[in-house]
């Protein structure tokens, strides 16, 4: 159903202490997500704030369309990149590692360690993600793996999509990867 899960993320109780209070995507006011001036693709179609990180970080949509469209992320410190072919992937992807920020260029090892420490800061963050994916119409036994969702953000990194939602800043310079793809 299109534009289902948008409104969800920014009304439902469960998604909202999700996705906002763990995963660092606040799609609660959606009038106050608006892109620096400036921020824009380098093809010219249309980049659409949607969320925000804590941070001040954007997520937001290409083109024109609903939830399919891609998903990149533009932070702040001028780097930006692609982490989903539509919502319900981006959704997926922060269910199963809210971490995600932090795994590109890591070790198994290093991941591990991030991944402790996250569970160390959110003990019940198995039970806070099937409450979420539930309130969504998910069922969390058919998410993908941690691995999986990993490995589809490095496949889109890397892929022709990143190309075509290259992020430009005020001069039209491209904003530097959101992951360095010789590092992951």
């Amino acid at each position: 159903m299109p534009g289902a899960l948008l409104p969800l993320l920014g009304t439902n109780e469960a998604a909202v202490a999700f996705f906002a209070g763990v995963a660092d995507l606040d799609a609660t006011d959606p009038a106050s997500h608006q892109l620096e001036e400036g921020i824009q693709l380098a093809s010219g179609a249309r980049l659409e704030q949607f969320a925000r990180a804590g941070s001040g970080d954007a997520f937001c949509f290409v083109g024109e369309g609903g939830e399919e469209r891609p998903v990149v992320y533009v932070s702040l410190d001028g780097e930006a990149g692609l982490l989903a072919v539509g919502l319900p992937e981006l959704v997926r992807l922060c269910l199963v590692a809210p971490w995600w920020q932090d795994a590109p260029g890591r070790t198994a090892g290093e991941l591990q360690a991030v991944v402790d420490a996250f569970r160390d800061d959110v003990p019940d963050l198995d039970r806070r993600r099937d409450l979420a994916a539930r309130a969504l119409g998910i069922d969390p036994a058919e998410l993908p793996s941690q691995t999986a969702a990993l490995a589809r953000l490095v496949e889109l990194s890397r892929g022709p999509l990143a190309e075509a939602c290259r992020v430009v800043g005020y001069e039209g310079d491209p904003l530097d990867p959101l992951f360095d793809t010789a590092d992951l």
